[in-house]
């Protein structure tokens, strides 16, 4: 086996990710699911996102969430934004780290922000200096980089050509975001070797979804090429409105389970994950699919 990273970072996106995908739930619950994970030792949450209310009601109190939230000096904090007006709005309530998206796929960037992959390339590069001229950083995330429900694979150059015009354009790192859990091992180390020979300063994350049961597996091959910086979500929540099946995230308490017993730290309690798991599965009402929520840490035993 390839030696593997020492530590790694992991991103919370289930505030935003996976509560988008849920029935809306009360803004007090999302502030205490957020406050909740700020104290299990992670450091970095994708807490909200700017988007039109209309479009999806899940995060119409996302100025609210953010105020009320009780921010961790230890945690950074980042805001999704679909185009300049939410950057706009995102920057003006304080948020100090922006991501925004594009799908590699034209048809699935068609139907997630009505408009094609070039065009939102172009907002993406005056979303960039928005955030710069404010001190901010931008993460651009290119979506269906493993593939599209709607047009299949979607070529290996295509993700790079995507991912390279953002960092041509000054993003500050780049995520490839397996929207429709596509990926299988090997897709993925071939998309991250590609990615490294074209762009090998950019400083990259993967985020996995395990709509067909690979997500783990995928995040071993990762490792294996020593990328050091993944999202998950708590529980499991997720999905994608746009993307037909795309069930959760992987789960952050099997991701920080998995590589934890392998020697790469990840600096979380997963004992006060799983509990925060427990919180988020209440909160929404129904059973989530994160195993180890069901079954604990391989350490739990069963007293005689």
């Amino acid at each position: 086996m390839a030696e593997l990273p020492r530590l790694i970072s992991v991103r919370e996106v289930g505030p935003r990710d996976g509560l988008q995908n849920e029935d809306p739930v009360p803004t007090s619950a999302k502030i205490e699911l957020i406050d909740r994970l700020s104290a299990t030792g992670v450091q970095r949450i994708e807490a909200v996102s700017f988007v039109r209310p209309d479009v999806i009601p899940q995060m119409a109190d996302a100025d609210e969430v953010w105020q009320r939230i009780k921010r961790a000096d230890q945690v950074r904090y980042s805001a999704l934004v679909p185009n300049a007006r939410g950057a706009v709005r995102a920057l003006d309530s304080g948020l100090a780290e922006l991501e925004a998206v594009v799908s590699a796929s034209d048809t699935h960037n068609r139907k997630n922000v009505n408009r094609s992959t070039a065009q939102s390339l172009d907002e993406i590069a005056e979303i960039i200096q928005l955030a710069h001229d404010k001190g901010v950083s931008c993460q651009v995330i290119v979506s269906t980089a493993w593939g599209c429900p709607y047009e299949g694979d979607v070529p290996v150059d295509r993700v790079v050509a995507v991912a390279s015009r953002a960092i041509a354009d000054g993003a500050d790192s780049v995520s490839f975001g397996d929207t429709t859990g596509m990926a299988t091992p090997g897709r993925v180390q071939r998309l991250v070797g590609e990615f490294r020979s074209a762009q090998p300063d950019a400083a990259l994350n993967l985020h996995f979804h395990n709509t067909r049961g690979t997500g783990l597996a995928n995040v071993l091959a990762a490792l294996e090429m020593g990328v050091a910086d993944f999202d998950a979500s708590v529980g499991g929540l997720g999905g994608c409105p746009y993307a037909p099946g795309a069930t959760g995230n992987i789960a952050t308490e099997e991701l920080v389970h998995m590589v934890e017993d392998m020697g790469v730290a990840t600096g979380i309690d997963l004992d006060a994950l799983i509990d925060a798991a427990a919180d988020a599965e209440r909160i929404i009402g129904r059973v989530l699919p994160s195993q180890v929520l069901r079954a604990g840490p391989r350490s739990r035993v069963v007293p005689v």
